[in-house]
């Protein structure tokens, strides 16, 4: 391959979880002729290692790891290297999106969504632009006109990234002393932030909080 054809193809990294998730995105990408694979990844610390050994042009996330907060290692990149992020996830949309990209993501894009929107995403992120699906475009615009909150409606958006990560773990059945070691954190810290996602979901026990989060967590699942 001549040293122009090398420079016209971007290598894009998979980070997802799912094995057969990681091997449709790889065969996606590989069949289009500006585009290669150069590494996968399935965690946090892989996820780290690939970007050092591979030095990709992009990286296409999901935003849930097993065992890994998407956010937290979205903020990792996003301070220690100068790489595009494209988030691709079955979450919705209208509350991660505003989340991911406020966290240091440069796009966001639904699962279901099909593979030439895939492609286009990221694309659009290689080329220093922001991806979004029309929809959560627009009330993203009317948020900055506004200033309020995108689907404001929902509670979760109203939770610091720190907080939304304690609920996601009390959804998963995680008690206060499982939350403080999977987070390297103190039991009163996490004390502190279940009060805060109580008072800002408005509901008045613990009890109500693990039922909310829990019922919460089965639709996310998928």
């Amino acid at each position: 391959m001549s040293n122009s054809e090398a420079q016209s193809e971007y290598s894009v990294l998979i980070v997802d979880d799912h094995p057969i998730v990681r091997q449709g995105y790889h065969m996606l990408i590989e069949s289009e002729p500006d585009l290669n694979v150069c590494g996968e990844a399935f965690d946090f610390d892989s996820a780290l290692q690939a970007i050092e050994e591979t030095k990709p042009d992009v990286a296409l996330i999901d935003i849930s790891l097993k065992g890994t907060n998407g956010l937290d290692l979205i903020k990792i990149i996003r301070r220690t290297y100068d790489l595009p992020i494209l988030v691709i996830s079955i979450h919705d949309e209208n509350l991660y999106a505003e989340r991911a990209l406020r966290t240091g993501a440069n796009g966001y894009i639904m699962k279901h969504e099909a593979t030439e929107k895939v492609l286009s995403a990221i694309r659009e992120v290689l080329s220093g632009k922001m991806y979004l699906s029309e929809q959560v475009g627009t009330d993203l615009l009317q948020k900055i006109v506004t200033g309020e909150s995108l689907n404001p409606e929902n509670l979760l958006s109203k939770l610091s990234n720190r907080e939304f990560e304690v609920y996601q773990y009390i959804g998963q059945g995680l008690t206060t002393k499982d939350i403080a070691q999977k987070m390297e954190l103190s039991i009163k810290t996490i004390e502190s932030h279940r009060a805060h996602i109580k008072k800002k979901l408005k509901l008045k026990s613990s009890n109500e909080l693990v039922k909310h989060s829990v019922e919460w967590a089965q639709t996310q699942k998928g």
